[in-house]
């Protein structure tokens, strides 16, 4: 089962509409986890990346040098809180430091993958909420505004003291044109607290049914059990969700979709971190994974045919476009 992608919906490099954006006053900077992403954008934009240098001494620390005047500048740097978070984190720390203290006018952190975004509440006695913490080290480090996309919780925007944008992956649009049996589909949610209210959306607009699938974990990254709610006998289930970590939520949610009678399983995944067995277990699902490139994904494409991406570069132009010129960006 392959899921073609039409023209629509796959990469396409295009710049911004002439006048659009003051593109002397603009600059943006990619950070090492989305240099592919961070081109395509500038393209879109009509700009040249940054120049910055960034090295890592052999004690482990990070060193980022900017290499242009940043004065009186609208900063856009992109990073992604994939891989290694220590180091991808401190990184954009970094930059976003040096382009505040070279008396920049503003510096907005594109984090396509908001760090530590699982840890969002206080679950059990003496857990931490990291989240809060990540938020709060940006702040100090000088960010003046944050643009995220699809945030796993979203009262992770309150965690903030400065405007934060998250912004929404628009999977409406990838169904109808790219599935052909769409209108017999039903779209479901493994995550019931931050993917209920999505999944209900989605599924309004299409005008199709949801269901939702409850899951209880025996500790991080193991699930014990599902429980669907909602009936997919003889449908195309359609599964949405931010993160796709091992992979054992996606594989265990297809295979209880399949076993409750469902005729095809797709999943759209916003960040396909994709770590330890999670390309073995894809390549032997019952599903394509369709995920989005805010995590690059060519290395792992090459051994799991069923991985295809979309490129979010056109949402990510258009939104720093709209800051930029004080627009709204909902």
């Amino acid at each position: 089962m392959v899921l073609q992608l039409n023209s629509a919906t796959t990469a396409s490099v295009s710049t911004a509409p002439p006048g659009r954006l003051n593109r002397t006053n603009v600059l943006l900077f990619s950070c090492s986890s989305s240099q592919d992403l961070s081109q395509r954008v500038t393209n879109r934009l009509g700009l040249e990346l940054g120049k910055v240098v960034t090295q890592k001494f052999s004690i482990g620390e990070t060193c980022v040098e900017i290499g242009e005047s940043v004065r009186g500048k609208d900063v856009y740097t992109i990073q992604s809180g994939c891989g290694d978070d220590k180091d991808n984190l401190m990184e954009l720390l970094i930059m976003i430091n040096v382009c505040k203290t070279a008396s920049s006018s503003k510096v907005t952190a594109v984090i396509l993958c908001f760090p530590y975004a699982h840890q969002d509440e206080k679950d059990k006695s003496r857990a931490p909420i990291s989240g809060k913490l990540v938020a709060n080290i940006l702040s100090v480090a000088g960010a003046d505004h944050i643009i995220t996309m699809d945030l796993h919780a979203s009262q992770i925007q309150g965690f903030f003291d400065i405007p934060v944008d998250n912004l929404y992956t628009e999977p409406t649009v990838l169904i109808r044109e790219n599935i052909t049996d769409w209108k017999n589909c039903i779209v479901g949610s493994p995550n019931v607290v931050g993917g209920a209210k999505r999944v209900t959306s989605i599924a309004d607009r299409l005008n199709v049914d949801f269901a939702l699938i409850y899951k209880e974990r025996k500790k991080v990254s193991e699930v014990d059990r599902l429980v669907l709610v909602g009936d997919v006998k003889d449908r195309v289930a359609i599964v949405v969700d931010d993160i796709a970590d091992t992979c054992g939520t996606s594989c265990h949610t297809a295979d209880k979709l399949l076993t409750a009678g469902a005729s095809k399983v797709y999943a759209i995944l916003t960040r396909g971190i994709f770590s330890g067995p999670a390309i073995s277990r894809i390549s032997n699902a019952s599903f394509v994974a369709v995920v989005i490139n805010t995590i690059p994904q060519d290395g792992k494409m090459i051994h799991c045919s069923k991985i295809q991406v979309i490129d979010i570069s056109m949402i990510l132009s258009e939104a720093i476009c709209r800051t930029h010129n004080g627009e709204s960006v909902s």
